[in-house]
């Protein structure tokens, strides 16, 4: 990995809640099929929904994300709520890849994607057919390609889906905001849609379990999961912040963050990387 990449702490042994009971499983091979299920459905159906007016495709695609995540043994809230036209840059905090269905359950929109992820079984192929951005997160010279090209599709009316911490981390604490994709959002002169993402179990503490952090596989991350029992992930949405007061990227990127600073007394696990 080059030195440049941003990187978290956090790693499957020191942070993540791995425990899985034996009477877990039964409920978590339920889900797995359930979950089979709305995304077999949604790929095949995906042709003809494309070809819907635009209000129905998006309210379509925001139901299919929240059953995707419901299927997975997830609830979800969800409060406030995105612009529903126009371009819109949405960041939002890293911890699982529950975090993309999410964020579509709150607006659809085009994803900045690292590019392994065209790999992964079924998801890559999806998230490619989403429209997704690629980035090739090794190659620094590309920032500024991609920079224009996250710019063009904001200038387009689409909302762009970003990072900007540049690594997932496990939900108890959080990443520094880069600040590249938020000149993108200058430079189109769109509004910045923060959204902060949170997972619990019902009624308790911050859970651990969804967070893909470290050298953890795609598989293990689903498997904790659909194995968790009540968890719930909660979905902030935050007031828009404008790009036509004069701000530049840093002061862009700083309010953002400091929108989604974890709240109350998770503020003593905070970890911010400069």
């Amino acid at each position: 990995m080059s030195a440049w990449l941003p990187s978290a702490p956090c790693s499957p042994r020191s942070c993540v809640d791995a425990t899985i009971s034996a009477a877990a499983v039964p409920r978590a091979v339920l889900r797995l099929m359930a979950l089979l299920t709305v995304v077999v459905a949604g790929t095949v159906l995906s042709p003809l929904v494309c070809r819907l007016p635009v209000p129905v495709r998006e309210r379509m695609i925001r139901a299919w994300c929240r059953t995707v995540v419901r299927a997975a043994g997830v609830r979800v809230r969800i409060t406030g709520a995105a612009p529903s036209h126009g371009g819109l840059l949405m960041v939002a905090n890293h911890i699982s890849w529950l975090d993309i269905p999410l964020l579509a359950a709150v607006r659809p929109g085009r994803m900045l994607a690292k590019t392994e992820i065209r790999q992964w079984p079924v998801a890559g192929a999806l998230t490619a057919r989403s429209g997704a951005l690629f980035i090739d997160r090794d190659r620094l010279r590309a920032l500024p390609d991609t920079v224009a090209r996250i710019a063009s599709g904001l200038r387009a009316g689409s909302a762009v889906v970003v990072f900007p911490e540049g690594s997932t981390w496990c939900g108890r604490s959080q990443g520094y905001f880069r600040r590249a994709a938020f000149q993108a959002a200058l430079d189109a002169g769109v509004p910045v849609q923060p959204v902060r993402l949170h997972y619990r179990h019902d009624g308790g503490p911050v859970s651990t379990a969804p967070a893909f952090v470290g050298s953890d596989s795609l598989l293990s991350c689903l498997w904790r999961v659909l194995s968790a029992h009540r968890l719930v992930a909660e979905v902030r949405v935050e007031p828009v912040l404008p790009t036509d007061t004069g701000t530049d990227r840093r002061a862009l990127a700083l309010a953002a963050q400091g929108s989604l600073d974890l709240p109350g007394d998770e503020h003593t696990d905070l970890l911010v990387l400069a």
